[in-house]
């Protein structure tokens, strides 16, 4: 039995026990981690993340009325609301009154339900627990409702829970590459226009290490919306300057050749975050080439250029990180390190030689607790599959 199965059916077991009745669907939705891209999904540009090795849970059972009753145990936390009445209050139940957002916008009135939730993906840490969770929701609920939707819809769903009910003006990127994700390879997503191509992930070769900066990172307390806000201006003032066409929607319709006039024409702020956004969209086809051929090098290079515009373009790094993506490049066996997710704390990412995993992992620690006093967490994770759906006999 593999460790999932094991953790669903203990989960299984605690549902009956909380509620007096079985599950009848368990939805697990993986985490992810995004390797080159980021800040890239809400300018409808390009992104290459990896659904990983850890899921959310939820088990469902249907109700006869329209009361919807959740336990989250790994917070030890109880709640409930009717489907008639969705209110935000600022915790986890905002996510579970998204799902039930969404599919109501979409003309479909979901019932009540026993809901049970429980993730092994590491929260405030960069790795989208929250579209992991998102995405489990939406799945959980088509089950229940019979619908038959499909693991794009379940993203789409998740997105717009996450984005008009809960606040976070994410984009998609996070909850495609839960739903979507495929074992041993990446997911290059195109934002524009929401299609994905699998690139493989040779594990042979390449293992994923993640060290935690040991700074939590929360999307909706300014920082990632501030970004948002950014991004539009700068295309406004590129509009204004006759640099992006009328018709520009986003950052991606500017080019790396157009740079010289954007710092021209643009305030310095504006135009760091653009030739991030710029710069970052070059980066992703380049590092998905750079795999396909085995070019170990050229991954390192596009790893650190892609930090460095994180930190000094974009402005979303920490002491702790920079210290991070600094050594694991010192360490022998490291390929590359960078931030990975929205950034602010969080995991950091070093694509490592498996041969020595193991050392890395120690130099990193011994060389950060001497810097800040303290070992950092870290863990590996391997390029694994989308959310997928059981039933339960009743």
């Amino acid at each position: 039995m593999e460790a999932w199965e094991s953790w669903v059916e203990g989960a299984c077991a605690d549902f009956a026990r909380d509620y007096g009745g079985p599950a009848r669907w368990v939805a697990l939705a993986p985490g992810r981690v995004n390797l080159i891209g980021e800040h890239t999904d809400y300018n409808e540009g390009l992104a290459l993340p990896c659904a990983i090795d850890r899921q959310a849970m939820v088990l469902a059972a249907p109700r006869t009325d329209r009361r919807v009753r959740v336990r989250a145990w790994d917070l030890g936390e109880a709640g409930e609301f009717s489907c008639d009445s969705l209110a935000r209050q600022g915790n986890l139940l905002d996510f579970v009154q998204g799902a039930f957002f969404a599919f109501s916008e979409r003309g479909i009135e979901p019932h009540g339900f026993d809901l049970a939730i429980t993730s092994r993906v590491p929260p405030n840490a960069g790795l989208s627990s929250s579209a992991a969770l998102g995405v489990a929701l939406a799945a959980a609920l088509d089950a229940g409702l019979g619908l038959g939707f499909s693991s794009e819809d379940w993203a789409r769903l998740a997105h717009r829970a996450e984005n008009e009910f809960v606040g976070v003006r994410c984009g998609i990127l996070d909850p495609f590459a839960s739903a979507l994700g495929r074992a041993g390879h990446a997911l290059r997503i195109d934002c524009r226009t929401e299609t994905t191509d699998a690139i493989p992930i040779s594990g042979a070769e390449l293992a994923i290490l993640l060290v935690h900066s040991g700074v939590e990172r929360r999307l909706a307390e300014g920082v990632y919306d501030e970004r948002v806000m950014e991004c539009r201006e700068a295309l406004e003032a590129a509009r204004r300057a006759g640099i992006a066409p009328t018709s520009a929607r986003s950052l991606r319709d500017l080019e790396l050749d157009q740079l010289s006039e954007l710092e021209g024409a643009l305030e310095p702020v504006a135009f760091r975050r653009a030739r991030h956004v710029i710069g970052e969209n070059a980066r992703v086809d380049a590092f998905c080439r750079a795999l396909a051929s085995g070019d170990l090098d050229t991954l390192g290079v596009l790893l650190a250029q892609g930090q460095a515009s994180l930190r000094e373009d974009y402005a979303v790094s920490t002491p702790e990180i920079d210290w991070l993506c600094a050594a694991g490049p010192e360490c022998e066996g490291v390929v590359g390190s960078r931030l990975t997710g929205a950034g602010l704390g969080g995991f950091t990412l070093h694509l490592v030689l498996p041969d020595h995993l193991e050392s890395v992992q120690a130099q990193i620690s011994e060389g950060f607790h001497a810097r800040f006093g303290r070992r950092p967490e870290s863990l590996t994770a391997l390029p694994s599959r989308g959310a997928w759906l059981e039933a339960r006999s009743a």
